[in-house]
């Protein structure tokens, strides 16, 4: 996709001694929510830690904004707007939550801070309760809350979200969810979301991917991947049991 703010392009990337990325391509527009899906083992986490420069790839480009980053380091990466939140949260347990948004920001040197920090609790008002709190003695949805809230506090034009929802109910996973629409919508702010729960990826994503094996095996807008039998049955839950009776885990995908 010509002109997209991130894009990718033949990517191989090992995870230890796996080759975990075979030779991948994907784009991300300005402004654009785009899902990458699969299962575990597919290789998604790995594409965001290269993108990020946690990882260097073993071959490929990697471009944000028109520039070559692949093999920069992270914090480079940070400075020119791209914002990894891991898996896992990965916040400071023993700094506080004020302590935690300061980091976010180590980046930058202008006096917009305070501002944002304002900015980023409206969407987050829980963390202006908890402050002067630990963030290791928040609950799960709040240490999600303040790991978005840190990624924000550097001011991304594009974020990396990794398993956004792993391990909260249904309920914070849509005000989590919700959040994530609305700092696309009213700041435009790019979004590659990585998530095993389908339904909501493509619910709020325009674009999606599916990585099987280190590759993408299918990509199309949001609404025509959720409308595909092979992500309704294996990534979406629907239709357990084909018209033949064949149980859909014995089906082989029609990508292969």
């Amino acid at each position: 996709m010509s002109g997209a703010l991130l894009e990718i392009r033949h990517l191989e990337s090992y995870y230890g001694p796996v080759l975990a990325v075979r030779g991948i391509s994907l784009d991300v527009p300005a402004g654009a929510i785009v899902a990458l899906l699969g299962a575990n083992g597919a290789g998604k986490t790995t594409v965001l830690k290269t993108i990020s420069g946690v990882l260097n790839p073993d071959k490929g480009t990697v471009r944000f904004a028109g520039e070559p980053i692949a093999r920069k380091e992270p914090d480079a990466i940070v400075r020119q707007g791209l914002v990894h939140v891991p898996e896992g949260r990965e916040i400071f347990p023993l700094l506080s939550v004020a302590q935690n948004l300061a980091m976010g920001a180590y980046s930058r040197t202008d006096r917009g801070i305070p501002d944002d920090i304002e900015s980023v609790l409206g969407y987050f008002p829980i963390l202006r309760e908890r402050l002067a709190q630990s963030a290791g003695t928040l609950s799960g949805g709040q240490q999600q809350m303040l790991a978005l809230a840190r990624g924000l506090m550097a001011r991304p034009k594009l974020m990396l979200l990794d398993e956004p929802s792993l391990g909260l109910s249904p309920l914070l996973v849509r005000g989590i969810f919700s959040v994530i629409r609305r700092l696309n919508q009213e700041h435009g702010i790019g979004v590659l979301l990585v998530e095993q729960n389908a339904n909501l990826a493509l619910d709020i994503a325009d674009f999606g991917y599916v990585m099987e094996t280190g590759r993408i095996v299918l990509d199309g807008p949001a609404e025509t991947l959720k409308q595909s039998r092979d992500i309704q049955e294996f990534y979406l839950g629907g239709n357990p049991d084909s018209p033949r009776g064949e149980r859909r885990w014995k089906r082989r995908k029609s990508w292969r």
